[in-house]
């Protein structure tokens, strides 16, 4: 990000961004899961540097490098895909003109764009499918609507309502300030922040839709966040309000960090598997929803030594097979929220609910025993 904001504007915008992101909550949060959002974050922010390097030099190392930039992000996250699109986007709305008065000048940016599709085109054809199953009915979870721009920009500013309106100010003000320097980026500012809220918005309403999908507006909100200092070192000397800044971001995150390392936050597969452990008997069974939560159960609770037997399902369809099977075993459900991502309609559930008693929970997770 210090070299994102470095290329966007100078050294001290990378500066403040760089910090703003290493004291960020929702940073700090998603980084410390074994999961998609931080490598989407990271190989986005490598596209978006290699984006304006291209803006910038128009070499067409840095139009391919920001191609297969992007298409590592998009096989990260699916919705690494909306980014990219707005930048193809922008850099066709600002090179318009000279597009215009001649077709080669848009050969970089078909480099980039023939880049992102031979290395992603295996994940485009999953993608279109799996597009068609997320809004083939109504999301069971998430966000919907309006509350999808407040829910988003509250969790990327911390976790907080009055941080919140600080860094939507300075953040208009850092628009302000890029607009009378550089138009085309203070176009990039609005636009990657605007067009996927928007996005978020119309999809809402037909796939599940939460805020950590957006985690790639963090280095775009902190960049144009850090612009504003040009407007603030007015007030001070300009090395100090850099200095200043960096200090802000620190303070403004401590209460949410020392909360956060304190307390509990994740899930505890630790002390769950422990207690697993003790209601569990030889020949039960251990039924995980969905089935890739098995690898953090793994590590800690091990069927062998309790003589079980581990299945994984993500469907009603799924348990009612594994009860037919074996009908006279008694069956433990391991279940998490993800359970709701990968089967939205909630049949998974609703068949919880009917044929098993719930049986307690441990810091997000949920066990469910037969009846």
């Amino acid at each position: 990000v210090y070299l994102v904001g470095k290329e966007f504007r100078d050294r001290n915008v990378g500066i403040i961004a760089a910090a703003l992101l290493t004291f960020s909550p929702f940073h700090i949060y998603y980084s410390q899961e074994a999961r998609a959002y931080a490598p989407m974050l990271f190989f986005f922010s490598l596209a978006l540097l290699f984006y304006l390097r291209a803006g910038r030099s128009n070499e067409t190392r840095s139009w391919i490098l920001f191609g297969v930039s992007s298409a590592i992000a998009f096989w990260m996250h699916f919705y690494a895909i909306v980014p990219i699109a707005i930048l193809i986007l922008h850099a066709l709305v600002t090179s318009a003109d000279k597009i215009r008065s001649d077709l080669r000048n848009a050969r970089h940016l078909a480099f980039a764009v023939a880049a992102f599709v031979v290395v992603s085109l295996p994940l485009l054809i999953v993608t279109v499918n799996l597009f068609l199953v997320r809004t083939s009915s109504a999301p069971t979870f998430g966000i919907q609507g309006l509350d999808v721009i407040y829910q988003t920009l509250y969790q990327i500013s911390g976790f907080s309502g009055p941080i919140l309106i600080l860094f939507a100010i300075l953040f208009l003000l850092g628009t302000a300030c890029t607009w009378r320097e550089n138009r085309n980026g203070a176009l990039l500012l609005v636009s990657m922040m605007v067009l996927p809220l928007v996005a978020s918005i119309v999809l809402s309403s037909r796939m599940p839709m939460i805020p950590r999908y957006l985690i790639y507006l963090l280095p775009v909100y902190f960049i144009g966040i850090a612009s504003s200092y040009t407007a603030l070192s007015t007030l001070v000397q300009d090395r100090k309000a850099v200095y200043v800044a960096v200090a802000v971001a620190f303070l403004i995150s401590m209460p949410f960090l020392a909360t956060y390392y304190t307390t509990p936050q994740k899930n505890d597969w630790r002390g769950f598997s422990s207690e697993l452990s003790g209601m569990t008997g030889e020949r039960d069974l251990i039924v995980v929803l969905p089935p890739y939560i098995a690898q953090p159960l793994d590590y800690y609770y091990s069927n062998t030594t309790d003589g079980t037997l581990k299945l994984g399902a993500n469907t009603g369809e799924d348990l009612r097979a594994i009860q037919e099977v074996y009908p006279d075993r008694r069956a433990f459900y391991v279940v998490t929220s993800d359970i709701l991502a990968v089967d939205p309609t909630g049949d998974a559930l609703g068949w919880l609910d009917e044929n098993a008693v719930f049986a307690g929970q441990r810091m997000g997770i949920y066990l469910f025993a037969s009846g």
